[in-house]
């Protein structure tokens, strides 16, 4: 998916996205967004990943933020974000089987980063431009932990999800809009 085209498609649910879309289409046209994580501001791609059914989503215990959060990371040069969502949540996850419910964005965050350690060493606060995807999954598939980056993976029902997570910007506007988004994506029979 060209990133740009993505963009200007992408219909806004709320003011949050609308406002983060303007702001990463202003920053991606004067090619002062990153693919890669060298500078402040820099791609990055999420997965919402939703059982057939609608009723669960996985999620991670990240180790860094001490939260249960969605799946996703860094672009790393990657250009196909929904590759990179789709590459991210099997790393993490250990899934083998997950597919994109559509290959069109789900939504669209700009999120802040504290400055923090990781693996030794310090990495400076920055923004992620953050692309997220809907993802479908089996639960009963195996999934399995990443120790360097989450300490375990597991199903949530959907209103379980946003309490399980312990960071209330995320619970509030994050996580809380994503379940309500699935109403558009009827569930697989």
């Amino acid at each position: 998916m060209d990133l740009m085209a993505g963009l200007k498609d992408f219909c806004p649910w709320n003011e949050q996205e609308r406002r983060d879309q303007e702001a990463m289409l202003r920053l991606l046209e004067s090619g002062q967004a990153a693919w890669g994580r060298e500078d402040p501001a820099h791609w990055t791609a999420s997965a919402w990943v939703a059982s057939p059914d609608r009723r669960q989503v996985l999620m991670a215990y990240h180790n860094l933020y001490g939260s249960w959060a969605w799946l996703g990371g860094h672009a790393d040069g990657e250009r196909d974000l929904l590759s990179a969502a789709l590459r991210e949540v099997r790393e993490e996850s250990g899934l083998e089987e997950v597919r994109p419910v559509s290959p069109e964005i789900y939504s669209l965050e700009i999120l802040t980063v504290d400055g923090h350690e990781k693996r030794g060493r310090y990495v400076s606060s920055h923004l992620h431009l953050n692309v997220t995807f809907l993802l479908e999954a089996d639960p009963a598939a195996p999934v399995r932990c990443k120790p360097d980056e989450n300490s375990r993976v597991g199903w949530f029902g959907l209103e379980e999800a946003v309490a399980a997570s312990t960071e209330p910007w995320f619970q509030a506007r994050i996580y809380t809009k994503l379940n309500g988004k699935l109403a558009g994506f009827p569930p697989v029979r």
